[in-house]
């Protein structure tokens, strides 16, 4: 095994928490590395993961049952140590489904301008087809550039991309690769969906997100409640003034904290305890110690519920979440 993989190998065992502290430790190419080879570990044996463990033995772990890395567990990684934007690039990157076309490459690194020349007079369906393979800040740009009256339409469809067969693909690499004078070399499949969504109107300013988001709720409600559930996650929680976090905190029961807190990172969990009295922290941490292990779905709904009072109080104009646009 080479470096990386022993080190990849080494943070599928130890978990997602403690793979994000060490990740947030690298150079971004260290980082790219060793997310490639996270993504290629299927099911790890108990004695892959001892060998592994004997060899870190400045490691005190012991790993007693099987572990999975792949693309979900690098995802889940990436995210807690770098964000979800830059998570994305990564993994969209080294995820070894994604298959690399030589034409769409072309597309991906010509600049925001020339893409919107090529795309503008394409139906929304096959500019968000393009747009899910761009870096979310470029899709942003390109998006402005697109006709106003088609956004709320291309990000629908955008947060609503299935997987789009190969034939169907092939013919709009070819049409584009002849627009662009790239000859096509290899088929193509891509997804866009809510996350890919999210991060696009993320990338915008908030005014602009906002009246796109009110346009596509006109026609389906659930599909923005579903692209807001990922533009903001608990983890972005840090990102919150203390103040805020003070308010949001008024309207939550510590015992719900503190299973939202089971799989929260250390400085957000810092962040929260911060900002609530010293006795209501040491009430939550003694809470969180006598509770044990916790299923996904029950933290996910505890968190959730604080994510709605962050909307509420947002919308209500209480607390500020997000990027405030900028002048110019």
């Amino acid at each position: 095994m080479t470096t990386f993989q022993k080190l990849a190998a080494l943070l599928v065992v130890l978990g997602q928490d403690s793979a994000a502290a060490v990740l947030k430790g690298l150079s971004p190419q260290d980082v790219e590395a060793v997310s490639v080879e996270m993504a290629k570990i299927g099911l790890m044996d108990q004695a892959t993961q001892q060998a592994i463990l004997t060899e870190f033995s400045e490691v005190a772990i012991e790993a007693s049952t099987a572990v999975r890395g792949g693309v979900d567990f690098t995802q889940l990684a990436l995210e807690k140590a770098i964000g979800i934007f830059k998570a994305n690039n990564i993994v969209s990157r080294v995820a070894p489904t994604r298959t690399p076309v030589a034409a769409m490459q072309e597309i991906v690194d010509m600049e925001a301008r020339q893409i919107s020349n090529l795309i503008k007079n394409e139906q929304p369906q096959t500019v968000a087809l393009i747009l899910s393979y761009l870096p979310p800040d470029k899709a942003a740009q390109v998006l402005t550039m697109t006709r106003a009256e088609v956004r709320d339409q291309v990000i629908e469809r955008l947060a609503t991309l299935v997987p789009t067969p190969i034939e169907a693909v092939e013919r709009l690499v070819s049409i584009l690769g002849a627009k662009t004078g790239v000859k096509q070399t290899r088929a193509l499949n891509q997804t866009g969906g809510l996350k890919c969504a999210a991060a696009i109107l993320n990338a915008l300013d908030k005014n602009n997100s906002k009246s796109l988001l009110v346009a596509i709720e006109e026609r389906n409600p659930e599909l923005v409640q579903s692209i807001q559930q990922k533009m903001f996650t608990f983890e972005d929680l840090v990102t919150i003034e203390p103040a805020g976090l003070q308010r949001i905190l008024r309207e939550v029961d510590l015992r719900e904290l503190a299973i939202a807190l089971k799989s929260a990172s250390e400085e957000l969990k810092g962040a929260l305890l911060g900002a609530i009295s010293k006795r209501a922290a040491e009430t939550v941490s003694e809470e969180m110690g006598l509770m044990g292990p916790l299923k996904l779905r029950d933290i996910e709904a505890a968190q959730n519920k604080i994510i709605e009072i962050v909307r509420r109080l947002e919308s209500e104009g209480e607390i500020t979440i997000g990027r405030e646009q900028t002048a110019a």
